[in-house]
Parts: structure tokens; sequence; C-alpha cells
């Protein structure tokens, strides 16, 4: 697998992590009583309560773990070739052979009878 995808399904599984935790840490959030005209909520047992103070914790520590290893795959990606000079070198390279074919484009649709421009379809 390359490292793009490698990449892509670490993202998944960090996003999975992430979402089951802060579900996880949702449901099992002990009741509080929002305000007087509300009866007060009914506490869980002390078995419960264990239970939902380790689970975020093993939750968590896969989270990390996983953005651990994301960012790891990260320092593996090559660096960009030649720098920020020529990387900016190449942008305007392909933006003037964009503009060059544009207007050839243009010519042509003259050419045939169409008139393309702003709103033209």
């Amino acid at each position: 697998m390359d490292i793009i995808s490698q990449l892509q399904e670490q993202v998944n599984t960090v996003a999975a992590l992430a979402f089951n935790t802060f579900g996880t840490l949702q449901r099992d959030a002990p009741p509080v009583r929002l305000s007087a005209n509300y009866p007060e909520p009914a506490a869980k047992s002390s078995e419960d309560a264990i239970n939902v103070a380790e689970q975020p914790k093993a939750m968590s520590a896969a989270l990390v773990q996983a953005a651990k290893q994301f960012d790891v795959l990260v320092t593996a990606l090559p660096l960009a070739e030649g720098g920020e000079e020529e990387q900016l070198k190449r942008i305007a390279e392909l933006e003037a052979e964009n503009e060059a074919v544009g207007q050839e484009l243009q010519k042509q649709l003259e050419y045939a009878g169409i008139k393309a421009g702003p709103g033209a379809v």
C-alpha cells in the first residue's frame, strides 16, 4: 500500500476512534440536574462508575496512539523537490501554460462561431 493510502486509512482510523470516544463519553456521562424544576437524576451503580472511569482512558490512549502513527506516516512522506522557490516557479509556469491553452481554446471557439466569456455556457 502506498504512503498516501496509508495516510488516508490512518485518518479514517483516527476519525472512527474519535467518533466512538465522543459517543461513549456522551452515553456514559453521569446525569446532571439541569434546574431545580427537574427531579434529581438517578445515580448509577458503583460498578458502572468504575467501568465508565476506565473506558475513556483506554479509548483516549488508542486515539493518541493512532495520532502518533499518523505523525510517523507524515514524516515518511518525501520532501518536496527544490524547496518553496522552485515550487513557486513551477506554479508560475503552469499558470502561464494554462493561460496560453485558454487563449487557444478561445480562438478555436471564436473560429467555430461560439461566443465564450463570463456567463457563457
